[in-house]
């Protein structure tokens, strides 16, 4: 059974930064893509970003410039530095183990249970 245990959520003025951090079961990080996905009160969960196990990222266009996704194989952790935060990117984000196929993330069957951010002045 996969594992993804999110932290780093919280409450920030707009403007601010928060970095989140995803551990994952020693199985799966090393083979899988892992992605970030966010979901709003009343809206559907949607993609943030995700990252190839060989490095490659792909950004929702709504975060590209301010989030950076990285991975730390040695930890197997996946991270979400998210800067020049707005009250949009309020939201529960998700870990995800995943694939990418012709340069697109699709999503795989194991969640985190997701940690709340809170972008508010």
């Amino acid at each position: 059974q996969v594992q993804l245990v999110e932290s780093g959520g919280g409450l920030v003025q707009p403007g601010g930064s928060l970095r989140l951090s995803c551990a994952a079961s020693g199985s799966i990080f090393s083979r899988n893509a892992m992605g970030w996905f966010r979901q709003a009160p009343g809206q559907l969960r949607e993609f943030v970003a995700g990252i190839s196990n060989g490095g490659y990222t792909k950004y929702a266009d709504s975060v590209k410039g301010r989030f950076t996704i990285s991975r730390d194989t040695a930890k197997n952790t996946v991270y979400l530095q998210m800067n020049s935060l707005k009250p949009a990117d309020t939201a529960v984000y998700y870990c995800n183990s995943g694939t990418f196929s012709n340069r697109a993330y699709f999503s795989g069957i194991s969640w985190g249970h997701g940690t709340q951010v809170t972008v508010s002045s």
